[in-house]
Formats: structure tokens, sequence, C-alpha cells
């Protein structure tokens, strides 16, 4: 589980008199954010709204971009509902091959296909009281949304190979960095569905968008690495390290700024954490990109989406040919899953030659 908003016990209990200023800031935060790290508006503006939901069985999409902690956002969600009793269950839509990711969200029956020697409960039934957690929503395949929406419209399913019908008595929150609106206008996401998720928005804030929580982030994940790695000889982070830190704009959001703390304690050397500890990226010694570096507009102009489009193609185009048009290992260069980029070359018709 991604513990970037997580904030430790110790900090939690300091008392009033240790300090008090943070202790009347975070009694008036909303109540879903006990036990976060972050006080910035963008964040408390999101849990006054799960403060406000999460007590109904409302359907939930959680937007954003990656690293952000969309699934603590759900988790505080189903933390603070009537379910809270029953168990929340996730299943990444997009790490799950297609042939196995309906079983595993519906069940299946013994002899339901080659290889299913026994009956299987799936992540629904194993959710019943509680709450499903559909993570990477927008990589859920086209043959598998119209089962899904049978269970938002009529809270009902059937295990693969069996045909009982089984009740659902589960509330559904879903995440996804992928522009669902987008993905219905090019037929690669269902409208009825999207709707039927769509009910209750919240979009978890890019961490650019709280920058005012960066401190208080590199002050807990070296909390967490210096004990977790046995660093307890690490004083602090430097004033010029924790400069560069707080001035770096974090493309990968709460989780690149986690791994990146824990990268600087394990290589430290010295009793604080110093800027030659930190990537180069961060430093701002990254190398200029290949090509020239910028791009000037033309005085006539350009038309944006096909500039990006067809862009777009030929880093999809160089990274295929670069590995022998290996799906998973181009993906992996391009950072995203290998689901998304199939959808991507069929909706894009790019095809290998013969």
């Amino acid at each position: 589980m991604n513990d970037a908003l997580l904030q430790s016990d110790s900090m939690l209990s300091l008392s009033a008199e240790e300090r008090p200023s943070e202790v009347r800031t975070r009694a008036a935060l909303p109540r879903s954010m006990v036990g976060l790290v972050g006080e910035s508006p963008a964040l408390v503006d999101l849990f006054k709204i799960v403060d406000r939901v999460a007590h109904t069985d409302c359907t939930v999409l959680i937007t954003g971009e990656s690293g952000t902690g969309k699934e603590l956002v759900a988790r505080a969600v189903h933390q603070n509902s009537a379910r809270k009793a029953g168990p929340l269950v996730t299943i990444n839509c997009g790490a799950i091959p297609e042939a196995l990711l309906e079983s595993e969200l519906f069940g299946h029956a013994r002899g339901a296909f080659t290889g299913a020697s026994g009956t299987r409960i799936g992540r629904i039934q194993a959710a019943q009281g509680g709450t499903l957690f559909l993570d990477e929503v927008g990589e859920l395949p086209l043959s598998l949304q119209v089962k899904l929406l049978r269970v938002l419209q009529y809270k009902e399913y059937s295990p693969v190979g069996d045909g009982r019908v089984l009740s659902a008595d589960v509330r559904i929150v879903a995440a996804t960095n992928v522009d669902l609106e987008r993905a219905v206008a090019e037929g690669t996401f269902r409208e009825d569905l999207y709707y039927r998720l769509n009910v209750i928005h919240v979009r978890s804030p890019a961490l650019r968008e709280r920058s005012s929580d960066v401190p208080l982030l590199l002050n807990h994940f070296f909390d967490l690495a210096t004990k977790r790695l046995g660093r307890m000889d690490l004083r602090a982070i430097s004033a010029k390290a924790r400069e560069l830190l707080e001035q770096y704009a974090w493309p990968g959001n709460v989780r690149e700024l986690e791994n990146t703390i824990e990268r600087a304690v394990l290589l430290a050397a010295g009793p604080e954490i110093e800027p030659s500890d930190l990537p180069d990226r961060v430093c701002g010694l990254r190398s200029a990109p290949q090509g020239g570096g910028s791009f000037a507009l033309p005085n006539t102009g350009i038309d944006l989406r096909n500039a990006v489009e067809s862009f777009e193609n030929k880093l999809i185009q160089q990274a295929l040919e670069r590995t022998g048009w290996n799906k998973k290992q181009a993906a992996v260069l391009l950072g995203i899953n290998r689901t998304t980029l199939v959808e991507m070359l069929k909706r894009k018709r790019i095809e290998r030659a013969a």
C-alpha cells in the first residue's frame, strides 16, 4: 500500500504543550484527515468532501495524477463510512491480465475454464458488507465494463461459468489517472459506466498544488526511512538539500518524494543528507532533451491536438522498435501500463510492419 500521506503516530501524539500551533490547526481539519500528513488548502478541500459523502453509499470516483495518494483517499472514504467494520478490498484493474481479471473480480465456478480446478470467490464477494476499491478503473477492458455496470445498476453479478445471480452488497470507490471523458469520446470507456461511477467526483491534488505540505512530508518520510533502514546515525536533511527538495517540482508527486528520500537515506555517508545524495534531476542537473531542447511556435500557429498526437505516436513507435515490439518493455520505457499501451495501439491503429 502507498503510505504517502500517512502520518506517524509519534507526530499525532504530541501534546498541546509540545506543538500548540499544530494541535490547534489540525483540530480544525476535516475528521477524515486524521492520520494524514498535510494541511494545505487543496488537501483540506478534498477531505471536506470526503467528510460529507463518506457516510452515504454513493459511488465515488477519485481522479488525479499517479503518485498523489488516491488509494489513501479511498481508505479515508471507507474508514469514515457506515461500512468501516466491513472489509476494504482493492483490485488494480491495470495490473491483472485481461484473461484473469474477470475471474479475479467476479470469481469462477469449478471447471469454468482450463485450470479452474475449484470454485473461487471474486473480489466483489470478498468485499461483501464493505467497500470495493477499483484502482486504475480506466484500464478496465470494454468486455468487463458492461458487467461492472450491472453491479452498479442492479447490485448483482454472476461468477464466471456459474448461472447463479449473486447479490453485491458493496460500495464502489474507483480511481484513475486517465481522462475518462476523453476515453468515452474515443470509445475506450463506456459512457453509461462513466456516469454511474462519477456520482461523486473528487480530485487528489498534485504535490505542486500543495507545495506547503512538502516540508511536512520531508520530515515524515525521513523519519520513516531512517527507522526502516536502520540509519539512526542520520540526524537530519541539510539546509542546502532541503532547499533543493522544497524547490523541486515533483512530477512524480508524493510517491517520487518518498522514493527520493529513501534513496538519499541509503546513500548518505555523513550525519546529514546532502545535495550529493540527491538525484541529478532534483539538483537541477538534468540534461537537455534531445533534438534541440525547445520548440518554436510558428507565426502561423499549429494544430495543437494533431501536433501532440503526432509526437505521442513517434514516441510509441520508437519505444516499440527499441524493444523489438515487446509491448511490456515498451510500456516501461513510456512509463505506462501494458494494457494502456495495447489500447493506444488499437485506437491509433499502429501495427508492426510485415
